[in-house]
């Protein structure tokens, strides 16, 4: 998670430099996510692994929402880098990736576990706000 982390650190930059050249965030996340499926096509290929069919199709509506938050985050990190920095953007984004992933854990949302928060957890996810705050205003 560390490595994919620094790709998404390095991923905000590389189509912020594709929305400037395209005229629009939309069109970078656009030529970005092609790239992406020519390489998923050619990993899934290596990797020779078939869907379960009779489990996808039993998968619940909210399955199929994972590509378009992708897009939402690559346009808004496109159009975000250039205006608060690469840092400030994915401070911003971790810190919202936090809580909302502290929300889903406190309730046990999308089939995961229900994780409470705690006094400890709630101090970790207020440490990560003061973090956006220092990162933004230095």
């Amino acid at each position: 998670m560390l490595v994919a982390g620094a790709f998404a650190a390095t991923q905000t930059p590389t189509n912020a430099l594709l929305a400037t050249a395209m005229r629009s965030p939309v069109n970078a996340a656009l030529v970005s996510f092609a790239v992406g499926t020519a390489v998923l096509l050619v990993a899934a290929a290596v990797v020779r692994v078939r869907p379960e069919w009779a489990a996808v199709r039993a998968l619940p509506a909210h399955a199929w929402l994972g590509g378009a938050y992708g897009a939402f985050f690559v346009v808004a990190a496109a159009y975000s880098a250039p205006r608060l920095g690469v840092a400030a953007t994915i401070t911003l984004l971790v810190a919202g990736q936090l809580a909302a992933a502290a929300a889903l854990d406190h309730v046990g949302a999308l089939g995961m576990a229900e994780r409470p928060i705690t006094p400890v957890r709630l101090a970790g996810l207020l440490l990560v706000l003061a973090g956006v705050v220092l990162v933004r205003r230095g």
